[in-house]
């Protein structure tokens, strides 16, 4: 099958192309093709975010998106940001907070919901989308410039065999292939890799958010109420925080993102993050309510100074896929949007002079001429703060982004990536962590049941090891086995053998496709590959 224009991954940034590129093609009266390839079994099945959302770059792609029934109506109405200890909440006045923390004009949304009204909005316009197609191998033609994708091969046993349900992969040709697959993308770190697209670049940072939608007591609901908080459960030298968005019709949305270059290999994020909702200050929102749905995502933060190159022949990078999120904000869908649309503009008109498989270096010119390139520019320092502790941070991000709008002088660097920053762990202090009680606070087994999440058990395990010795001989030996916690679905477990030897268990029917274990990993063992198309979560609204 041959397009001219192929995106990979039907979230946020990859619909955005695909509109942009359609409207462009309307306006000039011309026919182009485009699909887009979806791993999950459905649009927005593997969407996960907080969210509130900025509808900049929606009015700009959709400006009748509100005539149109997009799932955007709750607009946030409070704003608040605390500070907490153990028992303790200090509320910070919102004037003493920059504008990155402000959320007046924005909207609470399920981001899920978005993503499939996006989809309806895309096939209207003569998308082809194909949920249930994950792209596995980036095809190159003889000159190396991406050619297109071969999608993953359906019906093959764990030994290799095929089954009788087998099918092989689909060959799919492009002029240009868009990758927008979300954070720490397989095929996206493929070709960071092959094209260098990161020298010269900051090292990339990511966080793990962990994320519950509950229904509450209707005395507890407040539709509207945008709640932010840093501090406990984390300590100052973790990066970190968490969040509770207050939906229409009794739905709560909590979460928490850990940034995923923690130190301490006895951390456990998902434990930090159930920890959370028992704080005095938050608990009674949850009491008498019931949890609905879970689910954890990587997501891509080292912001403006880490984005990789963002084209290379044949192709470009989108959305996380790249790293557009604005960490500081706490917001990356309208960032996604934005950069979906700017390449779209940019494969359009190459499309328009005939040109096919070489560098849409226009893209990156018309980045750094929009308002995504000064707003990230802005917050460029944000996460490299941290790398100094929290307190300095605080007072950095306010003199920053408060005082000096953004115009400083300086610019810091980090050259250490996520998975290097783990210590040994004889040299960190244990974490105790309660046991959940099923009310509140939940295990890993119960929470991946309510992400809907389903891999067929005889099929290839898609969490590789380069080295099968390396879990026990290292990463148990040296850091204590730190996948069995990092992970937020139980896929890692180290168990004793018959003889009494340690062995990891791999228990890859978990998998939440959130991408952790390929990011923090401490000798980068474990590589993430796609499973069979329309596997893993299919979250609803997350």
């Amino acid at each position: 099958m041959e397009y001219d224009v192929i995106i990979v991954g039907a979230g946020p940034a990859g619909l955005a192309t695909a509109i942009r590129l359609k409207q462009l093609a309307q306006e000039k009266e011309q026919e182009i093709s485009v699909c887009i390839l979806e791993k999950g079994a459905e649009v927005g099945a593997h969407i996960l975010s907080g969210a509130v959302m900025d509808t900049r770059a929606l009015d700009e792609l959709l400006p009748d998106w509100k005539a149109q029934g997009a799932p955007i109506s709750v607009e946030v109405t409070e704003d608040k940001f605390l500070f907490l200890t153990e028992k303790g909440a200090r509320s910070t006045p919102m004037w003493l907070l920059p504008d990155c923390f402000k959320n007046h004009g924005n909207y609470i949304v399920r981001l899920g919901n978005v993503v499939q009204w996006m989809g309806e909005q895309a096939e209207a316009l003569g998308v082809d989308i194909f949920p249930g197609f994950a792209a596995a191998h980036i095809l190159y033609d003889e000159q190396g410039a991406v050619r297109g994708v071969l999608t993953g091969d359906m019906g093959v046993a764990r030994d290799g065999t095929h089954t009788s349900h087998y099918q092989p992969g689909m060959e799919l040709l492009a002029s240009y292939t868009i990758f927008a697959e979300g954070s720490r993308g397989h095929l996206g770190r493929e070709l960071t890799e092959r094209f260098k697209l990161d020298e010269s670049r900051n090292a990339q940072s990511y966080g793990i958010g962990i994320k519950e939608l509950w229904e509450v007591d209707p005395s507890q609901s407040q539709p509207g109420l945008v709640i932010h908080t840093a501090g406990w459960p984390l300590d100052s030298d973790t990066y970190g925080g968490s969040f509770l968005y207050h939906l229409d019709n009794n739905l709560v949305m909590v979460g928490m993102v850990v940034g995923l270059d923690y130190a301490n290999p006895w951390l456990s994020p998902f434990e930090e993050f159930q920890r959370y909702k028992t704080h005095p200050a938050l608990r009674a929102t949850f009491e008498g309510g019931k949890r609905i749905a879970y689910g954890a995502r990587s997501l891509t933060a080292g912001g403006l100074l880490a984005l990789p190159k963002l084209s290379f022949p044949g192709g470009a990078l989108v959305g996380c896929d790249a790293g557009f999120l604005n960490a500081s904000r706490i917001k990356g869908s309208h960032a996604a949007i934005k950069s979906g649309s700017l390449a779209a503009e940019a494969a359009f008109e190459a499309l328009q002079a005939g040109r096919k498989q070489d560098e849409l270096s226009q893209y990156a010119e018309n980045f750094k001429q929009s308002w995504l390139h000064e707003e990230l520019n802005k917050a460029r320092n944000f996460k490299q703060w941290f790398k100094k502790g929290r307190s300095i941070a605080s007072v950095m991000t306010f003199v920053e982004q408060g005082l000096l709008k953004g115009k400083m002088p300086w610019t810091l660097r980090n050259n250490k990536p996520d998975h290097a920053c783990l210590q040994p762990a004889a040299e960190c202090a244990r974490i105790d962590y309660p046991k959940p009680d099923g009310k509140i606070t939940f295990d890993r087994l119960s929470s991946v049941f309510i992400s809907n999440t389903n891999h067929e058990e005889d099929e290839p395990v898609h969490l590789t090891l380069k080295d099968p010795s390396v879990p026990v001989a290292v990463n148990l030996a040296r850091y204590g086995g730190p996948e069995a916690r990092f992970c937020p679905a139980g896929v890692y477990e180290f168990i004793k053998t018959e003889t009494g030897d340690d062995k990891l268990q791999i228990n890859a029917q978990n998998c939440v496709h959130c991408k952790t274990c390929d990011i923090k990993d401490p000798t980068q063992n474990i590589v993430w590959v796609p499973p069979q198309g329309g596997e893993g979560p299919v979250y609803n609204g997350m």
